[in-house]
């Protein structure tokens, strides 16, 4: 099987997910600023338990390629992207301390210690089947908003967003992830035990994002 067929498996989820009313309010520029704080101060705690995940996928790696396949990861994550995030957050006010003492909301601990907990009972490719559906959520999200005419993109405050996950280098960072993803999929029956498992794997963690930006709109209400 390759990754679409798990897509597939879970598709009206898979649509909540990348067509949430959280992200269409992103593309129209009427998304509350507060929920948009909100989100990015629970993104900068999600992506530091993302990063330990990463790192788990080297553990949990039985060969040397496997490995190496997952340090750029660890390094991007640590070196540039939660770097890149922290710089965007300035531009919102928020400095990096004011992200360091931000409590974790529920649906980030929920979250975030699933995928931990996938990769730690099951082996690598149930990690992956975890980890996937954020990135290869966000590449689709972003090249969609990019491509759509009803983005607002003038005036948006939330442009440099859509810009960002709709980038040619998101985008080919995120396709290659997602074809080695598919390598280890290859000779994986989708309705087989094993298959199936997976299955299960990958959509709760695409409920889990649904829950993320539901939080994030949540807070709007909690101020």
């Amino acid at each position: 099987m390759q990754y679409q067929d798990l897509i597939n498996a879970c598709h009206d989820d898979w649509q909540q997910y990348v067509d949430h009313d959280f992200v269409r309010q992103l593309a129209k520029g009427t998304l509350a600023h507060e929920c948009f704080l909100h989100y990015l101060k629970q993104d900068f705690l999600f992506l530091k338990q993302y990063a330990r995940a990463y790192a788990l996928a080297i553990y949990k790696a039985k060969t040397l390629s496997d490995m190496r396949r997952a340090l750029p990861s660890v390094h991007a994550l640590l070196d540039s992207e939660i770097a890149h995030h922290v710089t965007y957050c300035e531009n919102w006010g928020l400095t990096e301390s004011d992200l360091e003492n931000e409590s974790e909301d529920f649906g980030t601990v929920a979250y975030t210690r699933y995928v931990l907990d996938a990769g730690m009972a099951g082996d690598l490719v149930d990690l992956y089947a975890a980890l996937a559906p954020c990135s290869i959520g966000y590449a689709v999200i972003g090249k969609a908003l990019l491509e759509s005419n009803e983005t607002k993109i003038e005036g948006n405050s939330y442009r440099s967003w859509i810009e960002m996950y709709g980038g040619e280098e998101f985008q080919t960072g995120v396709a290659t992830g997602a074809e080695f993803f598919d390598q280890q999929l290859a000779e994986i029956d989708i309705h087989s035990e094993r298959g199936q498992n997976l299955v299960h794997i990958f959509k709760t963690a695409t409920r889990m994002e649904i829950a993320f930006w539901q939080q994030g709109l949540n807070a709007s209400n909690s101020q």
